[in-house]
């Protein structure tokens, strides 16, 4: 039974997270400490080099022939079932669309688990909770993440006009994924943005003229996912992180003290400083809920309930109970804090940490 103490526990690995956060927002919004273009530096500093070393140094410690498949299975059913969901309501649905099934999708069942999960379910469940998550965070980064981006790209190659180009990037604008995810697509555009209105405008003009008159191509489209996975940090990150395990754990050598002592000075910033550039881009908005209640509500409900309930479904059917059960179904919610390449709300973030205690306390009293 979960007691005051467990409770406490939770708070006080989350309460760091917040306090960067605060200190992030206040930072711009009140003590008026950063510029714009000053703030785009940090997140810069944040994705090309804390974020990946943070990556690599949680990759590295898992042990690649230990692995809980059925958890790995159960989430690629829970994934399943949203996509399949999001599809049919995509073409039956009057009112659904291919670009707002990608938005859900992305909503309900990715996320970026390290700079949360890790405490969060480190404290909830201890290193079995924090070993999973990282499980988890590596099936991601080299399967779910490629695949998004390939629906994303797939969405811009099969004919939009340049006022459905214009209302799917700001659907993507209005809603919530995860830091990765603003490394590898949203990122570089939005930078550019501040950077370069006028290139922006005229690429996007271009595009839409070349999606209009050419039909859609695998090849090209392969291509350019390949192509922004190869800008991505983390991409490289996980992957030399997964190879690095694979070696020790199969050898059973460690890792020199001299590259350990320079990868983990670049690590441990990982939470604080991505917590703090999330405050950052929270400040830079012109309203506290940035896509409105309406939409608010909606990620939120994607969050906190399709995530969590289809994740429930998959790792039910494979037979998943006691702990293993609760850190899946937790962890689906874990990305919540993070910071998001589709512009996160600040209630949401509020009120995450109840909401996942909440979670805790009534999966314990369920027994399942």
């Amino acid at each position: 039974m979960i007691g005051w103490e467990d409770i406490y526990k939770v708070v006080v690995s989350m309460v760091p997270l917040y306090v960067a956060l605060g200190l992030g927002y206040a930072s711009v919004k009140w003590w008026r400490m950063f510029k714009p273009d000053q703030c785009d530096a940090i997140n810069r500093f944040n994705c090309y080099f804390i974020l990946p070393f943070f990556t690599f140094h949680f990759t590295s410690g898992v042990n690649p022939y230990r692995m809980n498949y059925r958890f790995l299975a159960g989430d690629v059913i829970a994934k399943a079932i949203a996509g399949a969901t999001l599809a049919l309501w995509a073409n039956l649905w009057r009112e659904g669309n291919f670009s707002w099934a990608i938005t859900s999708f992305s909503l309900s069942s990715l996320n970026n688990t390290l700079v949360v999960g890790v405490p969060l379910l480190g404290a909830m469940y201890g290193p079995v909770g924090q070993d999973l998550v990282v499980q988890s965070s590596v099936i991601q980064a080299l399967l779910w993440f490629p695949l998004l981006l390939f629906m994303l790209e797939f969405r811009r190659s099969v004919g939009f006009n340049s006022d459905d180009l214009a209302q799917t990037q700001q659907q993507q604008k209005q809603s919530c994924s995860d830091i990765e995810i603003v490394v590898t697509d949203d990122h570089v555009n939005t930078n550019d943005k501040h950077e370069n209105q006028n290139n922006t405008d005229a690429s996007i003009k271009t595009e839409s003229t070349l999606c209009s008159s050419s039909s859609y191509n695998m090849g090209s489209t392969i291509i350019k996912v390949l192509a922004r996975l190869a800008r991505n940090p983390n991409s490289y990150a996980c992957a030399l992180g997964l190879i690095w395990a694979l070696l020790e754990k199969r050898w059973k050598f460690e890792m020199p003290s001299i590259v350990e002592g320079s990868v983990m000075i670049m690590a441990k910033a990982g939470s604080g400083v991505a917590m703090f550039s999330m405050g950052l881009f929270m400040a830079l908005q012109k309203k506290v809920i940035a896509c409105g209640v309406r939409l608010s509500m909606y990620g939120m409900l994607l969050r906190f309930v399709g995530g969590p309930l289809t994740t429930a479904i998959g790792s039910l059917a494979l037979g998943l109970r006691s702990n293993i059960l609760r850190i899946a179904i937790i962890q689906s919610m874990a990305c919540t804090l993070t910071y998001s390449a589709l512009r996160r709300v600040i209630f949401g973030t509020i009120v995450s940490l109840p909401l996942l205690i909440a979670y805790y306390a009534v999966l314990d009293v369920l027994h399942i």
